[in-house]
């Protein structure tokens, strides 16, 4: 498969300075940029899905009636955060 180009990106000298000095040894500026790309891509298509995920569960409780508290929801991710920890630590 062949490779392509992103377009060329115009930049303010002290962003790319900054690029720069977080550069790790042997990185170039272009495998940042390559990894900070496929970065970006992999979190918009996260955020994508858990959109859709929010909207199909939005649906899903007008269709069904169903709905939980705020406070109900808030106390399950605590108690799967204490649980989660718990293990950790064993």
């Amino acid at each position: 498969m062949k490779s392509s180009t992103i377009p060329s990106l115009r930049v303010e000298p002290e962003l790319r300075k900054a690029a720069e000095n977080v550069l790790c040894e042997g990185e170039t500026l272009s495998s940042f940029m390559e990894e900070s790309l496929r970065a970006g891509i992999q979190h918009r298509k996260a955020r994508q899905k858990f959109i859709a995920r929010g909207l199909a569960s939005r649906d899903e409780a007008h269709r069904t009636g169903e709905y939980f508290s705020a406070e109900s929801v808030y106390g399950k991710l605590n108690s799967m955060l204490a649980h989660a920890e718990e293990m950790k630590q064993k």
